[in-house]
């Protein structure tokens, strides 16, 4: 399945659109923040507000696991044998390791250099403190029940993203073993991934508003002060991910070369998307299209980047070095350089198990600061600009499976021109 070609004047226009979207709302919420002095009725017009980002990712959610289902059934029947299926998989899974690593690796050095949590005045929580997070930690039965889904159907009304890559890669399999029999099916998943497809080019004309929905809202229940006394810590975590968005630039470079900078047009208006609505998930369906429009074959496309939605969160994994630290230094807590690549060690193999919790990153890191003494409760001083980190780590983690999706596709020998 290729995906449909879309003028550029559209991309672009949707982009812009967008950009206009969030500094709109940037203007509205503020008028809200500071123009409406009784806090119930802000709390009313919030929600309301809220309500066109919220309807705009019940469309996205709608789309995604039939989407993810029949390219992937589609594509596991092109690449033909197990074999091809397994060295793909192999090929994945080590560079999303390795990429992990990596972040954690930044995020680790740049939290030592900045010291945020000794630099931020704010007074530190009592260890009685109460996240109501769900109970972290990594159990390996734990993971491999939610890896093998109970019910395809569940699984699919949860979003489940990677039960449903488990299941379509058993059911693509067993389709193109087939021969013959399994031919119309796999031909009707083709069609069935086209119309799903064109959905989403219509869901996307309401990206604008949600952005503008979701930005609004987050600035009229934050405001802009909560910007300047959270400011240095958010520009220290802004500026790590720059570095990791030139690391990822880089690698891109040495991959695809001057191409580069198609593959960054084609990725912008994801990324832009991710950004705004602060969550990789609404980028999904677009990051796909682009993708194989610049050259990754649909084969590739949706295997790599499904798998990546659950193990290559090259932006989160950044941010868990980072807000574990963070927390350690608020306390006055020291870690030797063998403590923390320790915990480096248990954030990096926990993180792998934790597809589908809400406010994973959370989940994992304050499971991690027990293990090391370190009061959980901590992690409240970062909750009240939690979203807007989330932003900048959701669109990471677009930018990082775009880039190993084109790398892995150049791995196999397949990126078209």
């Amino acid at each position: 399945m290729t995906a449909m070609t879309a003028p550029t004047g559209t991309r672009h226009t949707l982009t812009l659109t967008i950009l206009i979207g969030m500094l709109l709302g940037l203007g509205a919420g503020g008028l809200l923040h500071y123009g409406v002095s009784d806090p119930a009725r802000l709390a009313d017009y919030a929600d309301s507000v809220s309500l066109l980002s919220d309807l705009f990712m019940r469309l996205i959610k709608l789309i995604i696991a039939p989407l993810v289902f029949s390219t992937l059934v589609v594509g596991i029947a092109k690449l033909g044998d197990v074999s091809a299926i397994g060295r793909l998989g192999i090929k994945a899974l080590l560079y999303f390791m390795v990429a992990s690593l990596v972040s954690l690796l930044l995020g680790l050095l740049l939290v030592n250099l900045f010291q945020p949590g000794i630099h931020l005045q704010l007074p530190v929580p009592s260890s009685d403190a109460s996240l109501t997070l769900p109970a972290p930690g990594f159990r390996l039965e734990d993971f491999l029940h939610h890896l093998i889904p109970r019910n395809i159907v569940e699984a699919m009304a949860n979003n489940e993203i990677l039960q449903i890559v488990v299941f379509s890669i058993l059911f693509g399999i067993a389709a193109a073993s087939t021969g013959d029999k399994g031919a119309p099916i796999i031909a009707a998943l083709d069609s069935v991934g086209h119309v799903m497809l064109k959905l989403t080019a219509y869901v996307m004309l309401a990206a604008p508003l949600a952005v503008f929905g979701s930005t609004t809202a987050l600035i009229a229940r934050k405001g802009f002060g909560i910007l300047s006394t959270y400011g240095w810590f958010i520009v220290e975590f802004y500026f790590a991910l720059l570095l990791l968005w030139t690391l990822l630039l880089g690698l891109g470079w040495l991959v695809v070369g001057n191409r580069l900078k198609i593959l960054i047009a084609r990725l912008r208006g994801p990324f832009l998307l991710a950004f705004s609505t602060a969550s990789s998930e609404a980028a999904f369906p677009r990051t796909l299209q682009e993708l194989e429009r610049f050259g990754c074959p649909n084969r590739i496309v949706s295997f790599v980047l499904p798998l990546g939605y659950s193990f290559n969160l090259d932006g989160s994994m950044m941010y868990m070095t980072f807000a574990a630290l963070f927390v350690a230094q608020a306390h006055g807590i020291e870690l030797s350089l063998t403590r923390q690549l320790t915990l480096l060690l248990v954030l990096m193999v926990t993180s792998k198990g934790i597809a589908g919790i809400p406010r994973a990153s959370l989940v994992v890191i304050a499971g991690a600061l027990g293990l090391f003494g370190i009061p959980e409760s901590g992690l409240l001083l970062l909750l009240p600009i939690d979203q807007f980190l989330d932003m900048g780590r959701s669109a990471t983690n677009v930018l990082g499976n775009g880039i190993a999706t084109t790398l892995l596709s150049r791995w196999e020998g397949q990126l078209r021109r």
